[in-house]
C-alpha cells in the first residue's frame, strides 16, 4: 500500500491509500495540478465520472474543488473497497456515487446525457479507447470535456475537439471538449 496526497480544494493535503494492484497508477500530482489549472481550480455545479476509478485521484480531487456530484466507477473488488474506505474517511457522501461494474457495460446502461467532465485514464495497453468512443456520446451533456491520460497520444472521433494535451514522463494527457 501506498499514499497519494490531494493537491486542492477543501481536502488540499489530505491522503488517501491506494492499493498495490496490477495495472493501478494513480495521477502523479504535478499532472493533476496541470489537469486543474486547465479546468480551472473551481468545479462547483458540475457532474462528473471518474470511469476506471482506481484510487480514485482524479475525482475525489474534482469533490475537493466543489464540484457537486462524482461518480465513481470501478470493477475490481478489493480496489473498489479501498475506494469507498477513502471516501468514507473523507467523510462525504452526499455528492459521491460509487458503482462497482465493467466501464463498457456502465456506458451502455446510460441514455441520458450526465456528465459535464469525465476523468478516463484505462489500464494501458489493452484498447480500450476504441471501444468507449462511441459510447462516450450517450452520457455527456452538451459542452462536456474530457480528459483522458494514456500511454501514447490520442487522436478522438468527432465531435471530440482537442483542447490542451501534455506529456509528463511517459504519461500523455489530453483534454477534449464534446462539440455536438
Amino acid at each position: 500500500m501506498s499514499k497519494v496526497r490531494l493537491t486542492g480544494g477543501q481536502w488540499r493535503s489530505r491522503q488517501i491509500v491506494v492499493l498495490d494492484a496490477p495495472g493501478l497508477r494513480p495521477t502523479p500530482d504535478r499532472v493533476r495540478e496541470t489537469l486543474f489549472n486547465w479546468l480551472g481550480q473551481d468545479l462547483s455545479g458540475l457532474t462528473c465520472l471518474d470511469l476506471f476509478a482506481g484510487s480514485g485521484i482524479l475525482g475525489l480531487e474534482a469533490a475537493s474543488r466543489g464540484a457537486a456530484q462524482v461518480t465513481f466507477v470501478e470493477q475490481d473488488r478489493h480496489v473498489f473497497a479501498q475506494l469507498q474506505k477513502n471516501i468514507t474517511i473523507l467523510e462525504e457522501r452526499a455528492r459521491i456515487k460509487t458503482i462497482r461494474a465493467n466501464a463498457l457495460e456502465f456506458l451502455a446502461s446510460q441514455n441520458q446525457p450526465h456528465y459535464d467532465l469525465v476523468f478516463l485514464d484505462p489500464p494501458y495497453r489493452q484498447n480500450w479507447l476504441p471501444r468507449l468512443w462511441p459510447l462516450l456520446g450517450a452520457c455527456m451533456n452538451p459542452s462536456a470535456r474530457l480528459y483522458v491520460e494514456a500511454e501514447a497520444p490520442v487522436v478522438p472521433p468527432a465531435p471530440w475537439q482537442p483542447c490542451r494535451s501534455g506529456r509528463v514522463g511517459q504519461v500523455h494527457t489530453h483534454l477534449f471538449d464534446w462539440q455536438t
